[in-house]
């Protein structure tokens, strides 16, 4: 099986959005969230998430499939609506302070 990360390269695709009064952000392919008051915040922590997990995996020695899961099928509608449209156009999708995708940096 071919897999989009490996412990040498891949990327993770993320998002940080609003529910009610809190935010998360979403690191998609390894099922991280993180939650807090402010955007940016739960960015740096998210993205601090995966850096870690990353080095881990690499230290370790893991699998693949421990860099390539499945993810949340609410997540990833919201990231395929975003990819078309840029930006939530419904009530009913939260919103959103920003989404994009990154390198995984071989540690």
């Amino acid at each position: 099986m071919k897999y989009k990360n490996t412990l040498q390269k891949g990327s993770v695709r993320y998002i940080v959005f609003r529910e009610k009064k809190t935010w998360y952000a979403v690191g998609l392919e390894f099922n991280i969230v993180e939650a807090g008051d402010d955007p940016r915040e739960v960015l740096l922590s998210l993205l601090e998430a995966i850096q870690g997990y990353a080095k881990s995996a690499k230290k370790i020695r893991a699998r693949p499939h421990i860099l390539n899961q499945t993810t949340d099928s609410e997540y990833e509608k919201l990231w395929k609506h975003l990819q078309q449209h840029k930006k939530p156009s419904t009530k009913r999708m939260p919103l959103v302070y920003t989404f994009g995708q990154r390198a995984l940096v071989a540690a």
